[in-house]
């Protein structure tokens, strides 16, 4: 079974190249062309290769069938060989044997009458070896000897390496980094950690692990150890020693293990060994030695059955349990499939300014800061910098950042400080086309999540994550609360908006009619609607808006934004703002902006309503609130 071997390369590098014990390369490419199925042939004492430079070699053939597709290219120099001496392995004047399957090739090339060079073998090659091994994309998969080597920018893999050579230059036109001559040609290597979680595939034997201490069983006749890393837990065992008369022996390692705290961080030597009776893993370490990193206080300040405050007190040691820190690797895992499908799809990623001179969306919940002789605004979207990118042709962008908001709630899904999932699109015919982008975001990232922390998720949170199915139900505010009242529950607000019980209520009947956790509320009224939000052609009351419900909790907004400077002008005012305070707004505006849309998403909320958390404390790595600024 093969396994692809990632290698840059050139249209040709010569100088100091080894290939030590292989010659089954299964493909060899040319720049972005591929040449199939040539043998790299062997260089040592004994054999070695002529010097060849093909160009424009779209496929190449073994044997005769090369020749014969070099000969209708007619662009294609080659120089057969007809001496070994200097100008082919260098200054020793050293005579070598062409392997039989090279001179086959040579053969059929030469039979076919390809054109020969008018330079001489030494000055075509620089008086170097000079040959077509640019891009290895595949190699016999197994385990190389050398692994993280500094420096090295271009090697060739072999099946075995006898030795590590320096790279000499390679061509200036190829764009590739070489080495220089003047490195040794030894490399040192750079020693790789060994994770707990690929333990379970290594074989018995000597290992080294580091970690923190999570227990310690101290037992009259052997000690045990439950050692943790960011990957996984390994048990340690150190049987004591005993004296003949059946008193214990002196024996450092067992006093040191006794005195270990929970927390402590060390590096563990010893004895792997599997034995499927051992209920972590089915791996154990026998202890040799232990290397203390950095001691723990006995004393630890929190607890499992700690409050959510006093353990966002001690945060550090609350992310070492496994559940709260399986949280953080899932939210990775989202947030890169996002961005892989946003990339592979054109989008652009931008950072947009945290420092604003006025609102984005009103004079309300925001965070205000002395700005030199002026007042400076924490931003709570970057709604108006997304537009902005639209109009500057950019297309489709993303953007993952903080965004601040002076809000004075306690509620668990409310923070002051969280991270926003924003998107902003051109050339879009309604909202239905960003709902369409949003809900495809949703089923890559809960894909994404189910295949890699799946069985993580049903073990530590007992939750079966469920991939939303497409599309998700679309249902009308003005409908969505008539739904709810239908259900016994009056949202009691003033205004036309939903209420967070209102939410829950849509939530549960779109289950029970849909079997779906996710919802898009539309249409939302105009008067709870910021200003840039484009209204409904034949209705102004109305604007081409939605909410993203999931699990009963709102996590975004999305809609159409007005685009006609006319109409955004008189939006403005309509809200109560002076068109003048957001000229600079206004700008991208008059000089012309496509339709367009986009959403804003809380990720907290995300997290928090997937893996069913009561709040969003625990789905962030440090919670800000109106009453927390530490840590």
């Amino acid at each position: 079974m093969r396994e692809p071997h990632f290698l840059h390369g050139a249209s040709n590098h010569h100088y100091g190249h080894l290939v030590a014990g292989h010659d089954d390369f299964a493909a060899i490419g040319c720049g972005p062309r591929l040449i199939d199925s040539f043998e790299h042939p062997r260089f040592n004492a004994e054999e070695g290769f002529a010097p060849t430079r093909l160009e424009g070699v779209d496929q190449l053939w073994p044997g005769a069938r090369v020749a014969q597709h070099l000969r209708k290219l007619k662009t294609t120099a080659f120089e057969p060989v007809d001496r070994l001496d200097n100008a082919l392995f260098g200054d020793d004047r050293q005579v070598v044997a062409l392997r039989p399957g090279l001179r086959r090739f040579l053969g059929a090339l030469q039979g076919a009458r390809v054109e020969r060079r008018k330079r001489p073998i030494g000055k075509a090659c620089g008086g170097n070896i000079c040959h077509l091994v640019p891009k290895f994309t595949e190699v016999i998969a197994r385990k190389p000897t050398i692994k993280n080597a500094v420096r090295i920018v271009h090697f060739t893999m072999a099946d075995e390496m006898d030795e590590v050579c320096w790279h000499g230059n390679q061509s200036t036109s190829t764009g590739f980094r070489t080495f220089s001559p003047s490195i040794p040609g030894k490399l040192r290597c750079v020693t790789t950690r060994t994770l707990i979680k690929n333990l379970a595939a290594a074989c018995d034997g000597a290992t080294s692990v580091s970690g923190w201490v999570d227990t310690v069983r101290d037992q009259k006749k052997v000690q045990f150890v439950v050692l943790r890393d960011e990957s996984g837990a390994v048990q340690l065992v150190h049987p004591r020693s005993f004296n003949e008369d059946g008193t214990p022996a002196e024996d450092a390692l067992a006093d040191t293990i006794s005195g270990l705290a929970q927390g402590t961080f060390l590096t563990a030597t010893g004895e792997l060994k599997h034995d499927e009776r051992v209920k972590l893993g089915g791996v154990e370490i026998k202890l040799d030695g232990l290397e203390i990193a950095a001691e723990a206080i006995p004393e630890t300040p929190i607890a499992e059955d700690s409050s959510v405050d006093k353990r966002m007190d001690w945060r550090f040691l609350d992310l070492r349990v496994p559940r709260n820190s399986l949280i953080f690797r899932i939210q990775t895992t989202l947030e890169h499939a996002w961005r892989t499908y946003w990339v592979e799809n054109d989008f652009i990623e931008v950072h947009t300014p945290k420092l604003m001179a006025s609102a984005s969306e009103s004079n309300a919940e925001l965070f205000e800061v002395e700005y030199f002789d002026t007042k400076a605004y924490l931003a709570q979207s970057p709604q108006f910098f997304k537009q902005m990118a639209q109009a500057a042709g950019f297309g489709k962008i993303f953007e993952i950042a903080p965004s601040f908001r002076a809000d004075p709630s306690f509620t668990s899904r409310h923070a002051t400080e969280f991270t926003m999932v924003d998107n902003e699109i051109s050339w879009i015919d309604s909202h239905e086309d960003v709902m369409e982008l949003h809900e495809k975001l949703m089923v890559v990232g809960f894909q994404a999540v189910k295949d890699k922390h799946g069985e993580e998720i049903e073990k530590l949170f007992g939750i079966e994550l469920t991939v939303p199915t497409t599309p998700f139900p679309r249902i009308p505010l003005a409908e969505a609360k008539q739904i709810v009242s239908d259900r016994g529950y009056t949202v009691p607000r003033a205004d036309a908006d939903m209420d967070p019980e209102g939410e829950r209520q849509i939530a549960a009947y779109v289950k029970e009619t849909y079997d779906h956790d996710f919802v898009f509320l539309t249409d939302y009224a105009s008067s709870i609607r910021p200003f840039y939000h484009m209204r409904h052609a034949d209705d102004a009351g109305l604007t081409n808006s939605y909410d993203l419900v999931y699990n009963g909790v709102e996590i975004s907004t999305g809609a159409q934004r007005e685009h006609r400077v006319d109409v955004l002008e008189a939006q403005i005012r309509d809200k109560g703002m002076d068109p003048a305070e957001l000229d600079f707004y206004l700008d991208f505006f008059r000089y012309g902006v496509p339709p367009h849309g986009g959403f804003g998403m809380g990720l907290g909320r995300v997290l928090m309503l997937m893996l069913g958390l009561p709040n969003l404390r625990e789905a962030t790595y440090l919670f800000r609130g109106p009453t927390r600024l530490t840590p």
